[in-house]
């Protein structure tokens, strides 16, 4: 670990100490009259029986505690052992509050068996507290005793008795409270959440009363706070020292890197999957018969994924072409290296590498049907560099498109949770792509430049710009209405900030253009699209979009060219493709106004489907918006198989394996396989091992007698304050802390930002108003929010902030309110404090949302449980397993194939987008009025059987379990051709003739979101 690291992790665990201690009072020991300890201390405190009882009703002891202890399973409930107790209490003393010394008593405890509840010392210390403060508090030990089945539990606590009393001159609580005991031998509890797994130990040894738990061997400790710790990842371990597998070198000599990497992954398997291993393990963990199955299940995956890793090194070897993209792309990948600021890498971490081998052969036309056939998960933590991954196998699938003669055209679409959109990744895949195409172009591959399409449409970019814009909408007479949308922060060719927009009349685009001299690319537009309708026109090789886009394929004929080949292309320089024509565009060209001749397009169309769909957080596609995107995926494998007689590639990425084979089946009908395959013991793997730097500290704190806001706000001032203090006093505390004060500016730049995370828009607005008055900060406090209400152009600006703060500290961003919209894609190296409002409903949420502090430098996540609600206060009881097995604890994926009522919501969009898609190109002109479209149906002879038949075949309903689903398509189609067929009728268009209306969105069925960007550099 280097001193710079060493550093951060002192002063981050110095900064939580000073949250703690004001949270507590350990520092004061007076207070003014007007500052009642009750009013400022919520943390270590205990509230009197009497005043809890009268006062807060049922749930009153877990708001504000009148007792603390835990709660021990014991062989047997006849035990001696001793106790030790301490607290402070606040007095008025004339006119100010005076803390007492330490109350400090220790004493022995006998126990029988026939015991149920017994009371301890009250009288010894009733009368300790009198002869140390004159007050009349009083406090005694509680154990009682509980059976559960065959066990015995003791429930050991130090309960506040003093009698409440209503002056405000009194405080009845105990402050700093603790208690520990030593001498009671004790037996785990096991947590019923969690099956058994031969991986992780579902042993608890004591559950915390109204506190925390430390436990040793029969001794046992009170916490004011609960801390569970990451360490963070480490990714070469498993291999010989020195080895690292540099883009440079692969990009000249793969096979002999690529096969040490099997060599070292042969060995650690033999080593760890071993069945002397195993049996080791077995006897150490006490596995039972089924967790030696389950271990041995997992082995046969780990050389199941090695076996494919040797696949892909085999491919490299017998196809040339394959070879040749692989190269290319690690070389890329260097040139993108060299002009990284920041974070830059030079080579791939080894399960990086190891996905990019294992999936290779999905890449080929010819060898990869049986493996299109799958989807493959990435699994892997948060910040190990999963973008990157997908983004080397993508270069590789467009460089290898080149060289089968795929000039243009889509080779991936890579989709984004609803509009949880990073502009980071976005940068990040522009970035790729720029470097490709240098490459690309060095190495005299035709074609068209590779290209980047970002499809979000209306909220975050247009969908058209129209000549005669509506209001609210682009207008390309308006010189300051490029800049609103531009997306790169920084050229992707030469890595300058000097980018400015323009809109081409000539050509109707809008662009991003680089002004550095010197840069690769010159003065061309750089490729980037960003408007919906130039996505359509020119193909880029990859889109990068929300999954709500999906809906679209029922609304925009275009839409076809994500799945299969357009229609022609436009003759006019620089319109790009052209699809079904309309009254308005009567070529099919999307150009406004165009009315120029088309010509062929310049590839076989079976080249036009893509090679790979890749879905970010594959957990949140659930429920409904789950069940209505798997008939909007069966739409595009139809599409794309009809069309261009290919299918698609699925890559994902998850935060949980809960359900994920069930998901899969019913998002996308194909197989689940999950790579990395982890190692036999938690925490140890081929690909990644923990090491002994920390990542997050977690921090389980439940408010004491004051609400949320408040210890929000006292959190917040805690931080804010020791960062200015730090900032006076940095030589001195850095010599306290054992930190050269060289890092001082560092270390306030890295932790002076805080962010609030709050579950829901209610609380934050509450907080974001308590921060403006309640801060007892000296000086300015600068605040933010990223929530699902901060516009576009705010979260950008937002995020620029904190990618690049101001000179001054005074000037910079302080705290950060925000909801779950910053949970995804959120990669700054800035943010490593964060304090949360409540546990998150979904553990997945908690995973995401914790992961966006501490992602380079240690941080720090302080969560309030809201001890009212019966999950957080379970969750907090356990918060160290919690975190430490956090993917367990994760919810299964809930989603089904056969609802009804979503069938009913998509059936419209699945006949639309055959219309569209397949009937209208079929028919050469356009079908966008009923009679054309009747007209049509009648020549082809196509029936409302014929057509229910493709959508039950498209939805694969099969079976008796099917049958009402079958039913419901076909009295659907009947209704849509009796409409059809109406002589009567009133319809007008397609959509008219639909019993029910098309999906305008997958948004329909879910809570909007914002798209969220930030800063790549």
């Amino acid at each position: 670990m280097n001193e710079k690291y060493q550093a951060c992790e002192k002063f981050v665990t110095w900064l939580k100490e000073q949250v703690v201690y004001d949270a507590r009072g350990d520092q004061l020991h007076e207070l003014p009259d007007t500052n009642s300890p009750r009013g400022k201390f919520w943390l270590g405190r205990i509230a009197s029986e009497e005043y809890v009882r009268q006062h807060l009703g049922d749930r009153g002891d877990r708001l504000d505690p009148c007792a603390i202890g835990y709660r021990l399973k014991v062989p047997s409930s006849s035990a001696n052992f001793t106790v030790d107790v301490r607290f402070h209490i606040w007095f008025k003393d004339a006119s100010i509050w005076k803390k007492s010394s330490q109350i400090l008593f220790e004493g022995s405890i006998s126990l029988d068996e026939e015991f149920e509840r017994k009371d301890f010392f009250e009288d010894a210390l009733t009368e300790l507290i009198r002869s140390t403060t004159g007050t009349q508090h009083q406090a005694k030990i509680t154990i009682e005793r509980e059976g559960i089945e065959d066990s015995i539990v003791l429930i050991v606590s130090l309960v506040n008795t003093t009698p409440h009393n209503d002056d405000r001159e009194v405080d009845s609580n105990l402050y700093q409270a603790y208690l520990s005991t030593n001498g009671i031998e004790t037996i785990p509890f096991y947590l019923e959440s969690l099956p058994d797994s031969f991986r992780y130990d579902r042993a608890v040894n004591g559950y915390g009363l109204n506190s925390g738990i430390r436990t040793q061997p029969k001794s046992c400790e009170t916490l004011d706070y609960i801390s569970a710790i990451k360490n963070r990842p480490e990714f070469s371990s498993s291999f010989p020292k020195g080895l690292k597998f540099t883009f440079l070198e692969l990009s000249t000599n793969p096979i002999s890197l690529c096969e040490s990497m099997i060599s070292s992954l042969n060995d650690w398997g033999e080593t760890h999957w071993s069945d002397s291993n195993l049996q080791t393990l077995a006897e150490k963990n006490r596995w039972s018969h089924e967790m030696l199955r389950q271990a041995s299940e997992e082995r046969d995956s780990f050389w199941e994924e090695v076996d494919r890793i040797k696949s892909g090194v085999q491919l490299l070897k017998r196809d040339e072409n394959l070879n040749r993209s692989f190269c290319l792309m690690n070389e890329s990948f260097y040139r993108s290296s060299t002009l990284a600021s920041g974070k830059a890498y030079d080579s791939w971490r080894p399960f990086q590498l190891g996905f990019i081998l294992a999936n290779i052969a999905s890449v080929l036309t010819d060898e990869s049907v049986s493996e299109r056939d799958i989807a493959d998960i990435v699994w892997f933590a948060t910040g190990g560099g999963k973008t990157e991954t997908y983004l080397g196998l993508i270069v590789v699938a467009a460089l290898y498109d080149r060289l089968r003669g795929k000039k243009v055209g889509v080779t991936a679409w890579s989709r984004f949770p609803l509009r949880m959109l990073s502009l980071q990744q976005t940068q990040r895949f522009a970035n790729a792509l720029a470097s490709a195409e240098v490459i690309r172009q060095k190495a005299q591959i035709p074609g068209q430049p590779f290209s980047l399409g970002f499809l979000v449409g209306r909220a975050g970019t247009p969908n058209s710009i129209k000549p005669e814009p509506n209001q609210y909408e682009p207008d390309p007479d308006d010189p300051n209405m490029p800049k609103r949308f531009r997306l790169l922060q920084v050229c992707p060719f030469c890595r300058s900030a000097d980018i400015h927009m323009v809109f081409d009349k000539e050509s109707w685009t809008l662009r991003h253009m680089c002004g550095a001299e010197g840069c690769e690319w010159g003065a061309k537009p750089l490729p980037f699209y960003v408007v919906d309708e130039e996505v359509f026109r020119f193909l880029p090789t990859v889109v990068v979009g929300t999954l709500d886009k999906a809906a679209l394929i029922s609304m925009q004929g275009a839409m076809v060219g994500l799945v299969a080949s357009p229609t022609a292309m436009c003759e006019m320089q620089g319109h790009g493709f052209t699809y079904a024509p309309r009254a308005k565009r009567p070529s099919g060209c999307l150009v406004p106004g165009c009315r120029a001749a088309t010509k062929p397009i310049p590839m076989d169309r079976s080249l036009f489907g893509p090679t790979y769909r890749l879905q970010d957080e594959l957990h949140l596609l659930k429920d409904s918006l789950g069940a209505v995107d798997a008939h909007y995926e069966a739409i595009y494998d139809f599409l794309q198989h009809r069309l261009s007689g290919s299918s698609s590639k699925i890559l994902a990425s998850s935060a949980t394996l809960s359900g994920y084979m069930k998901q899969v089946d019913v998002l996308y009908r194909r197989n689940a396989r999950v790579f990395p395959i982890q190692g036999p013991e938690a925490g140890i793997g081929f690909w990644s091992a923990q090491s002994d730097e920390l990542m997050r500290d977690y921090v389980a704190l439940a408010p004491r007698g004051v609400t949320m806001e408040f210890a929000t706000d006292c959190i917040s001032s805690s931080l804010q304050r020791a960062i200015r203090q730090f900032m006076q006093d940095s030589k001195q505390i850095c010599g306290e802390l054992e930190i050269d004060d060289k890092y001082a500016d560092f270390l306030v730049s890295v932790y002076g930002t805080n962010v609030i995370y709050g579950n829901n828009i209610k609380d934050l607005d509450a907080v974001a108003r308590s921060l403006e008055t309640q801060m007892r900060v000296e000086g300015r406090v600068n605040t933010s929010s990223l929530t699902g209400r901060t516009d576009f152009e705010s979260v950008k600006e937002t995020l620029d902030r904190l990618e690049t703060p101001e000179e001054s500290f005074e000037n910079r961003l302080h705290v950060i309110t925000a909801s779950s919209m910053m949970s995804h894609g959120v990669d700054i190296d800035r943010l490593n404090i964060m304090v949360m409002l409540g546990v998150p409903l979904t553990t997945s949420e908690f995973i995401q949302a914790t992961a966006r502090v501490g992602r380079t430098w240690p941080g720090v996540v302080f969560v309030f449980h809201r001890m009212a609600r019966e999950r957080d206060a379970g969750i907090f009881r356990s918060f160290d397993k919690y975190v430490e097995q956090g993917d367990r604890f994760v919810e299964p994926i809930p989603i089904t194939r056969r609802s009804r009522k979503v069938l009913e919501r998509t059936l419209a969009g699945m006949q639309l987008a055959r219309v569209l898609c397949e009937h209208e190109p079929n028919s050469g002109k356009a079908l966008t009025k009923v009679s054309s479209l009747r007209a049509y149906m009648r020549t082809q002879a196509i029936t409302a059987e014929v057509e229910a038949h493709e959508i039950i075949e498209m939805l694969q309903l099969e079976g008796a379990l099917d049958e009402p689903l079958v039913r419901d398509v076909v009295e659907w189609m009947n209704t849509y051709f009796a409409n059809l067929n109406d002589p009567g009728g009133t319809y007008r268009f397609p959509s008219d003739l639909c019993p029910t209306r098309p999906m305008l969105s997958l948004r329909d069925v879910e809570e909007q979101a914002p798209v969220i960007g930030s800063l790549f550099s």
